[in-house]
């Protein structure tokens, strides 16, 4: 019988100090695995290494782990995924995400490493936007713009974590009127589950009581070699994409709907993103290289539906990106710079990972020819999101 592991809890124990977070938890395990929870052994950091208070909440290192063996390990501080570990060519477990072993590495290093983000995922110009005729202001946090959610987003904030069947897992947040400066109290679900096929999938929800803007995504850190193992300029990507949104030197979108024929945007086809990422362009020059948002052929769907595909041909592991988002934003890691060491001890230079972050467009508030990020009470705001791997 197939059965999955959520081993980030211990069976009736009591997490949290006020009614918001106290909540039973439980743990489903194969006969051949312990009651502890992720340790060194498992190639995923020691859970107790995530278990702190912060802000009154209790953090903790949640792992999911599927028949075939796949594992994945999630914090509730930012909602962020630590490690995601995948068989590669060789049936060898890899950790392909970039994050770090503990907790205070986290708060020390602040940054977008696997968090979920929010209230507004990628940039607004100059951080205002105008909604019903009020003009609202925003943090400045990247050069003239806000970016990711303002100066203390989602991925700085402690979500409640609750055990969803076997194999998910529900973050649960609430954004009050007027966080960070955006309108309404925004109340959100996003829940994790590990898939038979291996594939994690996450599923985005959230309501509103006063119109608002809304626009969520994962900003996990890709290296299919292995997290720490260094560039991933070997990497094939393909993008179904016939166009992409050209962005100003502060990497605003200047409005156009441009083609991606006869650009390096033009990834259609598998390319090594090595054979692209120092072109002889503009926009290359304007992003330091690919981080720019691609406008994904069909717009935004009722189902998920492949979007993506990135395989490294050293570990032979693939993964496909399905989604019901119009937009994928393809970031090669351009800004990172060696400061954060990683879960294998080694620094995070440039260019040692990439991120596809499902999204609406960036500065869609300000940008009235592209698709809607407007919520309004009564409404619902639902996308989904998986990465599926597998080998090749």
């Amino acid at each position: 019988m197939k059965q999955f592991l959520l081993s980030a809890v211990l069976l009736g124990m009591l997490v949290g100090c006020n009614n918001s977070q106290k909540k039973q938890e439980s743990s489903t395990m194969s006969d051949s695995t312990s009651t502890a929870a992720a340790d060194s052994a498992s190639g995923l950091p020691e859970r107790s290494r995530f278990q702190k208070e912060i802000e009154g909440k209790q953090n903790d290192l949640y792992v999911l782990t599927n028949a075939k063996g796949m594992k994945v390990a999630i914090t509730n501080y930012g909602g962020r995924i630590v490690s995601i570990l995948v068989p590669d060519k060789d049936g060898n477990l890899v950790d392909v995400n970039l994050g770090h072993s503990s907790i205070d590495d986290y708060l020390a290093n602040e940054s977008f490493f696997g968090t979920l983000v929010g209230r507004y995922g990628n940039r607004i110009a100059k951080g205002k936007f105008t909604l019903d005729g009020k003009t609202y202001s925003l943090p400045i946090n990247n050069g003239p713009n806000s970016l990711h959610g303002g100066k203390k987003g989602f991925n700085a904030r402690m979500w409640d974590a609750t055990p969803v069947g076997n194999n998910g897992l529900k973050l649960h947040y609430v954004s009050k009127d007027g966080e960070e400066g955006y309108p309404g109290t925004l109340t959100v679900d996003v829940t994790y589950t590990l898939t038979d096929d291996n594939g994690i999938k996450l599923d985005y929800q959230a309501t509103t009581d006063k119109n608002t803007v809304v626009n969520l995504t994962n900003h996990a850190y890709f290296n299919l070699n292995g997290e720490g193992s260094g560039s991933v300029a070997d990497h094939l990507v393909q993008i179904n994409a016939d166009r992409f949104t050209p962005v100003d030197a502060t990497l605003i979108p200047t409005g156009e709907l441009a083609p991606v024929e006869g650009t390096p945007f033009d990834l259609r086809k598998p390319v090594a993103i090595g054979e692209r990422q120092d072109a002889e362009h503009v926009q290359i020059k304007n992003g330091g290289g690919f981080d720019h948002n691609f406008v994904l052929n069909g717009g935004q769907t009722a189902q998920p539906r492949l979007i993506a595909t990135v395989t490294s041909p050293k570990t032979g592991i693939s993964m496909d990106v399905l989604t019901t988002e119009p937009g994928v934003q393809f970031y090669g890691g351009n800004f990172l710079d060696g400061k954060a060491t990683g879960k294998s001890g080694k620094p995070y230079e440039k260019r040692n990972a990439f991120c596809l972050e499902t999204q609406h467009f960036p500065d869609s508030p300000n940008q009235p020819n592209f698709p809607s990020v407007v919520l309004k009470p009564g409404e619902t705001y639902k996308t989904t999101t998986e990465y599926r791997f597998s080998v090749k």
